[in-house]
């Protein structure tokens, strides 16, 4: 059942990139990653889905109601964490989180509290008073507090320490357990790896590629820089670079084939060091597409 259904979803502005004919859907209980470098359409989609901002053509449906007619309806089962959540500073945070649930029929004062101290929140403070990271421990709190069925995440790590992001992504596996659909929109590719089902790929306001997790670990290229004891090393020949640099001492590669031959090679060659990591989504996408129509390579 498709909890999330977008069909030509397009928001046009004057002088700004908006979105254009996205389109795909969300099935109930899964963690669906929304990736893209910033400012390619992501928070422009989730505002367009839940009705903070009104789409130029197209339509959307959740839980099988129109995203314009049905918003207030929509909006009592829908969890909403922005990407900069703002409050009025002179409110304590207890006092933020109980006006909050007011709103919605399924409020839990005790899943609220329990939420503040497994995230480590002082909800006794005023806003005021908290650093940018517990301000985003708030926004999480706010937006699993009513237990909604769909939960929409815009940048959700943003200014949280290594320790929170892990306590987060676990209350985020319960809340799946429980029964929500998860809509994780994020910049930070190891993330949506780490957490989602399926995603979709958007760049520059159009929808790039649908896939799954697997087809996507499957495809990813890796950055390696090799620095050599020397200058002007020879380059690496090998099946699998796609581009390769050398700078002084380093090699830096861009590498799609298999890791274990180029270990190989690696172990004969005069190396000080050897550093692989992710690349960044740009260079995911020079790899993906060939074209700027969004043709797959």
């Amino acid at each position: 059942m498709s909890i999330v259904e977008l069909h030509q979803l397009t928001k046009r502005y004057k002088n700004n990139r908006g979105i254009e004919d996205v389109s795909f859907s969300i099935e109930e209980e899964e963690i669906f990653g929304f990736i893209g470098p910033n400012g390619a359409g992501k928070s422009t989609t989730i505002r367009t889905l839940l009705n903070l901002i009104f789409p130029t053509s197209g339509r959307a449906s959740i839980f099988g109601k129109d995203i314009v007619r049905d918003s207030k309806e929509i909006r009592q089962h829908i969890g909403y964490l922005p990407s900069e959540v703002h409050y009025y500073d002179d409110m304590k945070v207890i006092d933020l989180l109980s006006y909050s649930g007011q709103f919605h029929r399924n409020f839990n004062e005790d899943k609220m509290k329990k939420l503040a101290k497994r995230l480590d929140l002082d909800i006794t403070r005023k806003i005021e008073d908290l650093s940018f990271g517990n301000r985003k421990k708030v926004g999480i709190v706010q937006a699993l507090l009513h237990e909604p069925k769909l939960i929409i995440l815009d940048e959700p790590t943003s200014g949280l320490d290594p320790l929170m992001q892990h306590h987060f992504f676990e209350l985020l596996r319960e809340e799946q357990h429980r029964g929500a659909t998860i809509f994780f929109s994020s910049h930070i590719l190891s993330e949506v790896q780490k957490m989602c089902d399926r995603v979709a790929i958007i760049k520059e306001g159009r929808l790039v590629k649908v896939e799954s997790i697997e087809s996507l670990t499957k495809n990813r290229v890796k950055n390696i820089t090799l620095t050599f004891e020397k200058e002007n090393p020879s380059a690496v020949d090998l099946e699998g670079i796609v581009k390769q640099e050398v700078k002084g001492r380093d090699i830096k590669l861009l590498y799609s084939g298999d890791i274990h031959p180029l270990l190989d090679q690696l172990s004969s060659l005069p190396l000080e060091d050897v550093v692989i990591e992710e690349p960044s989504l740009e260079e995911v996408f020079m790899h993906y597409y060939e074209n700027e129509g969004g043709e797959e390579k």
